[in-house]
């Protein structure tokens, strides 16, 4: 059956969608999958939980909704800056760069894609395998391109490097959403700090 144009009380059905979308993906993102339900969505959005239900059908409904929606803004930025011409290490910065910029004011939407808490199983862990997959196939070309510069091909090595490369990143992101204090620029500085210095310290070995 087709689904109505009409929303509630007057709001149309695209923008209820996209304002329980808004208000699930920060409650996804912040408290995790597991630990977040129907309810408290519906309570922050000021609506009725089955109003929830009739327009994303379940829990799992709205967090593919979610991680759809995410996914995409994220791994099209990430793509977009693989684009540009820069290669190795400063590739690496500017998709940083990217990423902080896009995320400063929406910080959840990262641990929404990357969420422990989620099924490892249907649809919502296809969706998840899914825009992991596009994040880090552009994760090694980035890391592959690095690593070619200073003679280094084997497959393994940059397998194990696109691990680390795709660790720090997390590791980055959640340490910035326990540090809402520190803005994008903040980030990026700090990071191209730390660069520079594990650079430096392996160049004076």
């Amino acid at each position: 059956m087709a689904r109505s144009n009409a929303g509630t009380k007057g709001v149309p059905r695209l923008d209820r969608e996209t304002q329980i979308l808004d208000v699930a993906s920060v409650a996804f993102g912040t408290e995790g999958y597991a630990a977040t339900s129907v309810a408290d969505i519906a309570d922050r959005a000021g609506i009725s939980k089955p109003l929830v239900y009739n327009y994303f059908g379940s829990k799992d409904g709205l967090f593919l909704a979610c991680i759809e929606r995410a996914g995409a803004v994220l791994a099209e930025e990430i793509e977009r800056v693989a684009r540009l011409d820069a290669v190795g290490i400063q590739r690496g910065v500017n998709t940083l760069a990217a990423m902080f910029d896009l995320l400063e004011q929406q910080r959840h939407l990262w641990r929404i894609v990357i969420d422990p808490t989620a099924p490892t199983s249907g649809p919502i862990a296809d969706a998840t395998a899914s825009y992991t997959a596009r994040i880090t196939t552009l994760a090694r070309e980035g890391v592959s391109e690095m690593l070619a510069v200073s003679g280094v091909n084997d497959t393994l090595d940059v397998d194990a490097m696109t691990r680390v490369w795709l660790g720090i990143v997390d590791s980055l992101m959640a340490w910035w959403v326990e540090h809402p204090d520190q803005s994008a620029e903040q980030m990026l500085r700090r990071c191209v700090r730390l660069i520079t210095a594990l650079f430096d310290v392996g160049a004076r070995r």
